[in-house]
């Protein structure tokens, strides 16, 4: 049995919930109505450690770049905590924002838009530390070094050079590169290689997967591509409609997950099993707005195993096993014992 010690928690999220205000219509400002709240992230507990790459998955509008900008504070949180090495910074401003913003980077999707065009790659990565007024120019110019030779770019071919010189693959490397030259403990990587190609992704995955273990970071990897995600990261959530609807390791999610909705995003992969014949299995409609989130359970309206209960008593995320929790009435004792027609649903092998 490995007793080793688990890596402390870098960053955690308690009850985090993003809202923001709609527009009104004209009619509405005319009435003096006020305009309702899009409820993006809506109640999230996360914990990520030192050295683990947490995985972050689910649909377009489910709520994965909030949490997150929200992690990060480039988003402001209505509600709910986070803490960082122990510390509440959810409210901090000045000098100690900035000092947390030194230590919690993001990595953004577009390799082509996050880079100014018409600076230099060594100008793109010293940018940071000027505006942290870090070193002098010599140390500022050592850091961007070795900050290009974490991402295996050399540097004396490609500090004087312009992001239009470089491949997409190149570029994002240069932006992991300006989010390592401040030396953080915490990174959002959001779908950093969804816009590479599939030959560039497993470079750029390998380097994120080294850096994690070599520097001790705790990396939030949001992605759609759910192949990717079981690649290189030890835990994985799941969201939905602002709310994580299962957690556990990436080995449970990816061969026995067991909210309906994540089984039905694994039966979704392409299998790679020669002559085998899967059923295919289809997501109902689309996901609610955030503006008008449905009562019960966000996802009784597209879930096949839905009673009444689902559509009227939202569920809690109950710990099916160690280190495994789903937001499901079918897998919360209570509620099964109350209601007999609940049966969880089989767990499908993605």
């Amino acid at each position: 049995m490995d007793k080793t010690p688990p890596s402390p928690t870098v960053i955690e999220a308690r009850d985090l919930k993003t809202h923001f205000q709609a527009r009104s219509s004209l009619i509405g400002a005319l009435a003096g109505r006020q305009p309702r709240a899009i409820r993006a992230l809506d109640g999230v507990d996360l914990a990520i450690r030192r050295n683990e790459i947490y995985g972050l998955v689910g649909e377009s509008g489910s709520g994965k770049s909030t949490l997150g900008m929200s992690l990060v504070r480039m988003y402001e949180p209505t509600g709910g905590e986070v803490h960082y090495n122990g510390e509440n910074i959810t409210h901090v401003h000045g000098k100690a924002l900035k000092d947390y913003r030194r230590a919690a980077q993001i990595i953004f999707q577009d390799p082509y838009s996050s880079l100014n065009p018409r600076l230099t790659i060594g100008q793109i990565i010293e940018e940071p530390l000027k505006i942290h007024r870090i070193g002098d120019a010599a140390e500022r110019q050592r850091r961007v070094e070795k900050a290009l030779e974490l991402v295996r770019i050399p540097a004396e071919e490609n500090l004087h050079r312009y992001p239009s010189d470089l491949s997409g693959g190149q570029r994002q490397r240069v932006a992991i590169a300006r989010a390592l030259v401040l030396e953080p403990q915490f990174i959002v990587a959001d779908e950093p290689v969804s816009m590479l190609d599939v030959s560039i992704q497993a470079s750029v995955l390998e380097i994120l997967d080294d850096l994690s273990r070599d520097l001790g970071l705790a990396v939030l990897y949001i992605s759609h591509d759910i192949a990717t995600v079981g690649y290189i990261c030890s835990h994985v959530a799941v969201m939905y409609l602002g709310q994580i609807v299962e957690e556990g390791t990436a080995e449970d999610i990816l061969t026995a997950p067991q909210h309906p909705y994540t089984q039905r995003l694994m039966a979704a992969i392409p299998s790679i099993v020669p002559d085998e014949n899967r059923e295919r299995v289809e997501l109902k409609g689309d996901v609610p707005s955030p503006l008008d989130i449905p009562p019960g359970c966000r996802f009784s309206s597209r879930c096949p195993y839905a009673t009444e209960l689902c559509t009227t008593v939202e569920p809690q995320l109950v710990p099916t096993a160690e280190a495994h929790r789903v937001r499901c009435h079918l897998y919360d004792a209570e509620a099964v014992a109350t209601h007999p027609s609940l049966e969880p649903p089989t767990s499908q092998a993605a």
